[in-house]
């Protein structure tokens, strides 16, 4: 019975030191919206916020309620606010919530496929460079006072 015995405990050893699988990378998406718009706008603010527990990267955005949907930031230069396009996605760090709002990072809905009023929603799809595609539901809505695109 003893050789038995030695063949179990570093078989037993061996399992408890192999790498456990981990978990796949999820990021949770909230508070989606985006501005009306009438028929015929050339682009549209969107946003939501997003908390990832692992390094991951939001790397684009489709929507059937546009032609395309692109990521991009709003910075400061020399006085004027400029938007621009991140082709690489945006970073988002483990344990972190980033929002994308009016004024920061958004989402810009190009070419609407009609009017988006008030009160009505569409559909979102997050690709992310590690987790799942997520989609969400974005409800059509004004910008809280005082906060400008």
């Amino acid at each position: 019975m003893k050789p038995v015995a030695l063949l179990i405990a570093p078989l037993a050893l061996l399992a408890a030191c192999s790498p456990q699988p981990q978990a796949e990378p999820a990021v949770t998406a909230s508070d989606a919206w985006c501005r009306p718009a009438a028929a015929g706008a050339p682009a549209v603010g969107c946003y939501v916020t997003l908390a990832s527990a692992a390094d991951d990267r939001l790397v684009s955005v489709e929507s059937p309620a546009g032609q395309r949907v692109e990521i991009h930031t709003m910075s400061m230069d020399g006085g004027v606010m400029r938007m621009r396009e991140l082709p690489d996605g945006l970073p988002l760090p483990a344990g972190e919530t980033t929002a994308l709002k009016p004024g920061a990072e958004h989402l810009m809905l190009m070419g609407p496929t009609g009017a988006l009023d008030e009160g009505g929603e569409l559909p979102l799809t997050l690709t992310f460079e590690k987790a799942p595609p997520a989609t969400v539901t974005a409800q059509i809505r004004s910008a809280p006072h005082g906060m400008a695109h």
